[in-house]
């Protein structure tokens, strides 16, 4: 037989996935590993769904998304960050922020092209500028994960075409301050470069406004917003997230997209518009619920030895486990086998990442206590 696509063979599995299938097959697991809310979907948002069924709402809709949904996203963007977008003509909805970051990235980029990438980073933003043909290029970022804006300038080649950055950050819970995004704004305008904003963390952070990159002086027309509703909403199954970004960018990745994933489901898209319309209120008591478990646990892992700085969005903690004298992925395997606590190595997420592991707190505080028990038996063990 032929060889398969050497570029998909030689990626690796997911390592998030990795220790969550290994978790999968242990009894009395926790897992701290894969980053979902332990919330089910608000009941108004399901019953929304229930009366699309009921209704029939089981077609395709239009490539872009329900118009409605769009209309909702763009009013919800300018309400809360004074940016504003054509619903129709730069606003995109998809299945997910993952569909979204491939669209995007087969769209910005030819073959060759280069793409910066601050890390620790989320696991798929490599693999899917490779996939798209370009190269990932991998920026450390400071002892406490904020951009160095500096070093992300010396990364710029006559090949880069993009920076890709997340705030707040998976994996590390980071925000990166108005000043900071406003300086590698600046960056990217005076080497015309796009910028990738991940923001699917947005309503996620506690202890400063949120900034969206595409509202800051200058980025509005370079900038490619990726957004949704799996987070805050709760609705990781639900599939449905967006792109808004300017119209030349959107026309293009609204063709793949067409030839492609066609549309987001359209059950998912009308229980997504529901969670806009009247949702806030829920939102509001499962980020107060994180918030409290985040200084609970980020508390509870400094109180065992593992250092920790608390992060100030997303949910996640990133301790360090240098203490232990273990690298992450020994630390991770030894862990689950010896206290079934399943956390995800922070070496999945680069280089940077080494060090530390990755622990989701979007789990039941009973469950965090136990987890917290279980996780200083263990340091304890190795001294």
């Amino acid at each position: 037989m032929k060889p398969l696509n050497p570029v998909v063979a030689a990626c690796p599995p997911s390592g998030i996935r990795r220790f969550f299938d290994i978790a999968a097959t242990l009894d009395n697991v926790i897992s701290l590993g894969v980053g979902e809310p332990d919330y089910v979907t608000p009941w108004h948002v399901r019953e929304a769904g229930i009366y699309a069924l009921e209704q029939g709402y089981t077609t395709y809709t239009s490539n872009a998304g329900l118009l409605e949904l769009r209309e909702a996203i763009v009013e919800d963007l300018s309400r809360r960050y004074s940016v504003s977008f054509d619903p129709v003509a730069e606003c995109l909805i998809t299945s997910g922020v993952s569909q979204g970051l491939d669209l995007v990235m087969r769209t910005l980029l030819a073959p060759g092209d280069e793409v910066i990438i601050p890390e620790p980073c989320y696991v798929a933003y490599g693999p899917c500028v490779t996939f798209a043909g370009g190269t990932p290029v991998y920026v450390p970022s400071s002892p406490t994960f904020q951009l160095l804006v500096e070093e992300i300038e010396r990364a710029i080649t006559p090949r880069t075409k993009a920076v890709l950055v997340s705030s707040p950050s998976n994996p590390t819970g980071a925000i990166q301050s108005r000043e900071l995004l406003a300086a590698l704004v600046d960056v990217a305008v005076r080497h015309d470069l796009y910028l990738v904003s991940d923001e699917i963390y947005e309503r996620l952070s506690y202890d400063a406004p949120h900034t969206c990159v595409s509202a800051l002086p200058g980025a509005r027309d370079r900038t490619v917003l990726l957004g949704g509703f799996s987070k805050a909403h709760a609705m990781t199954g639900w599939r449905v997230g967006y792109i808004c970004a300017p119209a030349a960018v959107l026309e293009l990745a609204g063709r793949i997209h067409q030839y492609t994933m066609l549309c987001a489901p359209h059950v998912s898209q009308a229980a997504a518009l529901e969670g806009l319309r009247s949702g806030e209120p829920r939102v509001a008591e499962m980020i107060a619920g994180y918030d409290r478990r985040r200084r609970l646990f980020v508390k509870g892992l400094n109180d065992i030895g593992l250092e920790c700085e608390e992060p100030q969005g997303a949910f996640y903690a990133f301790p360090s486990v240098r203490s232990t004298g273990l690298d992450s992925e020994t630390f991770a395997e030894r862990l689950l086998a010896a206290e079934q606590v399943a956390v995800v190595p922070g070496s999945v997420f680069g280089p940077s990442g080494e060090g530390h592991v990755r622990c989701s707190y979007a789990t039941a505080l009973p469950l965090l206590d136990e987890a917290l028990e279980r996780m200083g038996r263990f340091v304890r063990s190795l001294a």
